[in-house]
């Protein structure tokens, strides 16, 4: 059976030119520093960010991880979101491994947060309290809905967290389908931060691996950190690989996808008992729901649609996240759509 799998961009398979490269890649020892293939990806992506120097990381848990172990110590305190990927869905890492205290303050419906929370979050010095380090920041925002957040409020959040005297970090998993939705380079969305993080292996299309990206100071300090979190790789050029060819060629083509979501958002709008949700279609992502008086639960019609050929990710007792990518082509729109119509019809 052809599968259309809509439950994440993280499923999406290397390109033939990746395992080409892949396969030719020229190698050395990554943990001295010795792969050729690897440092010319973590020059680039740090070029790309607008930063010094880059780190390949095997994920961008990792990666967000070893940037908060960078930049606070245990006891320390980290603001972020309620809705942040680091808060929700990398484990409770920052405290269980850092010893790092989450803050949590809400992010906005448009995936920002106040910057009234923010200064308001930032701790008195007072032995009472943890000591407030850092600032995380998510562009696009995950949970949100997929929110393309802009330059103005990036640099509006980094300009308060820096004369609070915090640190500000920047978990851009998906930062170039926000930088190709506001028509900008993905520097323009980076540069004002102290560390982004930023993944190869979702829209990217790469198997594995983020990059991690700051000055040559941080970059050296995170090095260490990813060595105590095994993170060290060896002939890692193999994966670094296909890194660089989806930073050359599948950066523009995200377009692609956006296109893809908003096609898909029309017509699963039509549908009746379909609600559209979190101002969906963002970036690539489409949230919806279904209508209480169509009687069914997501996870039976996610079910139903798994028959039909057709995998999307259940967010709720009646929410679906789709998620559209490399691997979602023009005619599987509307398959998707006559899957969804085929299963409330069959209620």
């Amino acid at each position: 059976m052809k599968w259309i799998d809509l439950r994440s961009d993280t499923v999406t398979l290397p390109t033939e030119k990746m395992r080409r490269a892949m396969a030719n890649a020229e190698l050395g020892d990554d943990v001295y520093g010795e792969d050729p293939t690897v440092n010319r990806l973590q020059v680039m992506s740090a070029e790309r960010m607008g930063k010094e120097a880059g780190l390949l990381i095997p994920s961008g848990t990792m990666g967000n991880l070893a940037a908060v172990l960078t930049h606070c110590t245990r006891g320390d305190e980290a603001i972020m979101g309620d809705c942040a990927h680091t808060f929700i869905y990398e484990g409770g890492g920052v405290a269980a491994l850092g010893g790092v205290n989450p803050h949590t303050i809400p992010n906005q419906p448009d995936g920002t947060l106040s910057i009234e929370d923010i200064n308001h979050a930032v701790r008195a010095d007072d032995p009472h309290f943890p000591k407030s380090r850092l600032l995380i920041l998510e562009n696009t925002q995950n949970k949100c809905g997929g929110m393309s957040i802009s330059r103005e409020y990036m640099l509006e959040a980094t300009d308060a967290a820096h004369a609070a005297g915090l640190a500000v970090h920047l978990d851009g998993a998906r930062i170039f389908n926000a930088a190709v939705d506001q028509g900008l380079s993905a520097y323009a969305l980076a540069d004002m931060v102290d560390s982004v993080t930023f993944c190869l292996s979702k829209g990217l299309c790469a198997p594995v691996g983020s990059v991690l990206c700051g000055s040559h100071e941080f970059i050296a300090k995170a090095n260490r950190i990813r060595k105590q979190l095994g993170g060290g790789m060896r002939q890692a050029g193999v994966l670094a690989a296909a890194g660089i060819v989806a930073l050359d060629e599948m950066v523009d083509r995200l377009a692609d996808d956006h296109q893809h979501a908003r096609e898909l958002a029309i017509g699963l709008s039509e549908l009746p008992g379909i609600l559209i949700d979190k101002g969906s279609p963002n970036t690539n992502m489409v949230y919806l729901k279904l209508d209480s008086s169509l009687g069914i639960d997501a996870e039976t019609c996610a079910k139903k649609l798994m028959a039909l050929g057709i995998k999307v990710g259940t967010t709720g007792p009646r929410h679906f996240r789709l998620v559209c990518h490399y691997w979602v082509k023009d005619e599987d729109i509307s398959e998707i759509i006559d899957a969804f119509a085929t299963v409330i019809n069959s209620i």
